[in-house]
């Protein structure tokens, strides 16, 4: 028994909207207009790139109206991770003189000038929303050239993410494109269902919080993403719906009552480890939610 109806969690698989699509392109396409109209920009506009990240971008999206991230990166100057004993100066590298925090203000008063309400959070600069276009964190960002994931010592050879810090000086790096790609390959690996299971998980949290019940804020919506990511194929294939759910809870419950079992699991970029010290999550506070949500579902 489940406290819902298989035709219930059929529905749940669905992204939340798909007329959204017009106003996500109006607000990507209003960022790069407020980039290339900038003064301040013009000599650094081609050497930045403009995309999408998030659960949008990952189709995993569930909440109707929710906000975009966009990431804006700039590629040169850049952030770089080089292999232990190698520095930049082995890649024919010289410090650069445009700093992140200067960049931020310069790309916040660029997008002041398209869009007035725009207004400075700790990640990204928020845009409010419109009849014609969706809320956006447009988010700036480095590129970050990772050469010690491959052991390159080539410098147009490395592993792309991106670095920033947040207004509180916290430094973030991240993999958006090897976690879009990892996301695709791993639903084209399970019939399409993985992103079908993380949008229904992520509606359940939904619900759970609705009704009331203590949902740690750690547990967002990028954990249940990596989390359901490291299921095996076999739990994701399951044909019915209420019992893909049932394995899915009770593989990642028991798998997260140890530290030693979860150790290896990393995030959908399948380059960070899901869990450590710099995580508002961790692995109790994950199968407190398991056990919760177990419940929830009147699983017996």
């Amino acid at each position: 028994m489940s406290k819902f109806s298989a035709q219930t969690l059929r529905s749940w698989e669905r992204p939340a909207s798909e007329s959204e699509e017009q106003r996500i392109s109006n607000a990507i396409r209003m960022i790069k207009e407020a980039i290339n109209s900038s003064e301040v920009l013009k000599t650094r506009r081609n050497n930045i790139e403009v995309f999408i990240q998030g659960s949008y971008e990952n189709n995993t999206n569930v909440r109707a109206n929710s906000d975009i991230d966009v990431c804006v990166m700039l590629k040169h100057p850049f952030f770089a991770l080089y292999p232990i004993g190698y520095d930049r100066g082995d890649y024919g590298f010289t410090s650069g003189n445009y700093s992140f925090n200067q960049f931020k203000r310069d790309l916040f008063e660029a997008l002041e000038s398209k869009f007035p309400e725009v207004k400075a959070g700790n990640k990204s600069l928020k845009i409010t929303s419109s009849s014609h276009r969706v809320e956006a964190d447009a988010v700036p960002t480095f590129q970050y050239r990772n050469y010690r994931q491959n052991e390159s010592c080539h410098p147009d050879i490395f592993v792309e993410g991106i670095k920033f810090y947040s207004a509180n000086n916290i430094e973030v790096v991240n993999y958006p494109k090897q976690h879009i790609e990892n996301g695709k390959e791993k639903n084209r690996a399970t019939q399409r269902r993985y992103k079908r299971l993380v949008r229904v998980v992520k509606r359940i949290r939904h619900q759970m919080i609705k009704e009331g019940k203590p949902v740690d804020n750690a547990i967002s919506s990028f954990l249940i993403e990596c989390l359901i990511w490291n299921l095996p194929n076999n739990i994701i294939i399951i044909d019915c719906p209420i019992e893909r759910l049932r394995q899915t809870v009770l593989f990642l419950h028991d798998a997260t009552l140890d530290e030693t079992t979860c150790k290896s699991w990393k995030e959908v970029s399948n380059i960070l480890p899901l869990f450590d010290e710099t995580r508002k999550w961790n692995v109790s506070k994950t199968n407190l939610f398991l056990r919760q949500m177990w419940h929830f579902l009147e699983f017996k």
